[in-house]
């Protein structure tokens, strides 16, 4: 049940409604009723609800929008039991105050729903697909990949909670010019480890890992390898590496939360047929032509700055033109969104990859991409960036071993996407209020120990049907009530918008307000009806936000 947004409804509704009759009545010149928006203010004394109508509509008017404003708040009709105020405020917002009986309905509903408070109540037929992560299976994962994996992730649970069929892929790239170069690494340090001459490939893998997987690779084959001419012993060096590398990263990301439901292998399109399928199909469709050699793709005509190359001169697919074709491949599949986490260096392949969505008859906007900015890692007030163990970036593994899975995903999650994330390792192991994870956590584990607390001294927990919850008449107590209602629209919006960063905002705002609340009030009292009207309200923050750290892939501890 979305509380917030059954109000803002009737809100809309009786708005609409005035705004008939003021047309009706020649007061208000205007042919369709703009999108306009209800919101929560962020200051309380704006009232409960705002709507910015009258500015969207006094071009069109030809009127001040605070006189719009006021026509329409004199022609509301509204439910006085509900709605206590309506004011004009500012260049002209429409400002509502509600009664606060509405909120003593959010508790009985958040103890009926448990775990499922937040999510929809049924599932909407659509089909999303989640792509993130997708790290090139030759070195380890580093802090971008780690930091796609708790926002894909994250979204992922937001969009299952919003009522779509979620899955979950990752897309190895294990063809293409990159693999072609691992495969030279590694023979290269094969050779290397077992004194035979070798000479290392330009911009070839230079890391630790590659040398690591070299040496289990003799523990496998031995020098056996040395007999094979070069080709063939590079295909079997990297056919051993990528197994292992693909198990290392299941394994990090399995440690980090996450588990995919497809592991989509880019060497398929091209055994398949799939690449050069699409390219013929945008030939046909006129959208590919030849120049010096090569076949190009006319990515201009969808607003991008150049036409890219989807078959090089001599003969070989771009990775765009695979991308192409896994991207046809998606929809293939019958999703009805598709969703992809992409770095920031990625920017100017978006405007090309639904250029040729489009060219191949898909809707582009059924194509999102999420990109996100660069992680820098602080220990001490200074950039951390190297590894202790290999001396190149800190790696996923060394992350958690640090800091550990919460404090990681959460950190990662709560910056917006787009916004560059500066990480404090120091901070993200302090046990104190100044660390956002352990504020979020302790507020649960406060609730648990008020609970054993009640259990301890023999107080039954209330049945809420038999509870007056109307004696929550504290400042503290209708804050949290209110923050209650609003979880189900912050999960509605952070799905719509691909902004999972709502989520942990939300929750530590919530922790915020139950700390409050703690610092001012006694939950254990004489007062039978306060008494058990105050645990209700605890076990509903309790669950609350529970449920919003397990949105974001952290634990809800019952101890600290």
């Amino acid at each position: 049940m979305n509380f917030i947004e059954d109000i803002k409804r009737q809100l809309r509704e009786a708005i609409d409604e005035a705004l008939e009759k003021l047309r009706n009545n020649q007061e208000l010149a205007y042919s369709n009723i703009p999108d306009y928006v209800i919101e929560v203010p962020r200051e309380r004394n704006h009232g409960d609800f705002a709507a910015n109508v009258a500015m969207m509509m006094a071009r069109e008017a030809r009127m001040a929008p605070r006189k719009i404003a006021e026509l329409i708040a004199d022609r509301l009709s509204l439910d006085r039991s509900l709605v206590r105020k309506v004011e004009v405020a500012g260049a002209g917002f429409i400002n509502f105050h509600l009664n606060s009986d509405w909120v003593y309905s959010v508790p009985p509903v958040i103890l009926a729903m448990g775990d499922d408070f937040g999510k929809a109540v049924r599932k909407n037929g659509k089909k999303v697909q989640v792509e993130f992560v997708s790290a090139n299976p030759t070195g380890d994962l580093h802090m971008g990949n780690a930091r796609g994996g708790a926002i894909g992730d994250t979204l992922a649970n937001i969009l299952d909670a919003c009522g779509y069929e979620v899955e979950r892929e990752f897309y190895i790239n294990d063809a293409g010019n990159q693999i072609e170069l691992f495969g030279a690494s590694l023979e290269a340090r094969y050779l290397e480890l077992l004194g035979e001459p070798f000479s290392m490939p330009e911009s070839g893998y230079m890391g630790q890992d590659v040398i690591d997987t070299v040496k289990e690779a003799i523990v496998e084959f031995g020098d056996c390898l040395l007999e094979l001419n070069s080709d063939d012993r590079r295909w079997k060096l990297t056919g051993f590496a990528l197994e292992r590398r693909i198990e290392y990263i299941k394994k990090s990301l399995s440690r980090f939360g996450i588990e995919y439901d497809v592991w989509f292998a880019e060497s398929t399109l091209h055994e398949s047929g799939e690449v050069e399928a699409v390219i013929e199909e945008l030939s046909d469709k006129g959208y590919i032509y030849e120049m010096d050699g090569a076949k190009w793709f006319k990515s201009t005509l969808f607003k991008d700055e150049k036409d890219e190359v989807v078959i090089r001169n001599n003969g070989v697919p771009t990775y765009f033109a695979a991308d192409i074709a896994y991207h046809r491949n998606k929809f293939q599949r019958g999703f009805d969104w598709v969703i992809n986490v992409w770095g920031a260096d990625h920017h100017g392949h978006v405007a090309r990859m639904k250029g040729a969505i489009e060219a191949l008859g898909y809707d582009p906007d059924r194509l999102d991409v999420v990109l996100m900015q660069l992680v820098r890692l602080y220990r001490g007030g200074e950039i951390v960036r190297m590894s202790k163990r290999t001396g190149t970036l800190v790696t996923l593994d060394e992350l958690i071993d640090e800091v550990g899975k919460d404090a990681a995903r959460f950190f990662f999650v709560m910056r917006s996407p787009d916004s560059h994330l500066d990480f404090d390792l120091d901070l993200a192991k302090k046990e104190g209020q100044e660390n956002p994870v352990y504020y979020a956590q302790y507020a649960h584990a406060r609730i648990c120990s008020i609970l054993r607390q009640s259990r301890a001294q023999g107080i039954k927990f209330p049945r809420v049907e038999d509870t007056d919850l109307h004696v929550l008449k504290e400042p503290e107590e209708l804050e949290l009530l209110r923050k209650l209602a609003e979880f189900p629209d912050e999960v509605r919006i952070a799905g719509r918008t691909l902004a999972p960063q709502r989520i942990p905002h939300y929750v530590l705002d919530l922790a915020g307000l139950l700390h409050s609340f703690y610092n001012h009030h006694r939950v254990i009292i004489d007062d039978e009806k306060l008494r058990d009207a105050r645990l209700i309200l605890m076990q509903a923050v309790r669950i609350t936000i529970k449920n919003a750290l397990t949105m974001i892939g952290v634990k809800a501890p019952e101890r600290m």
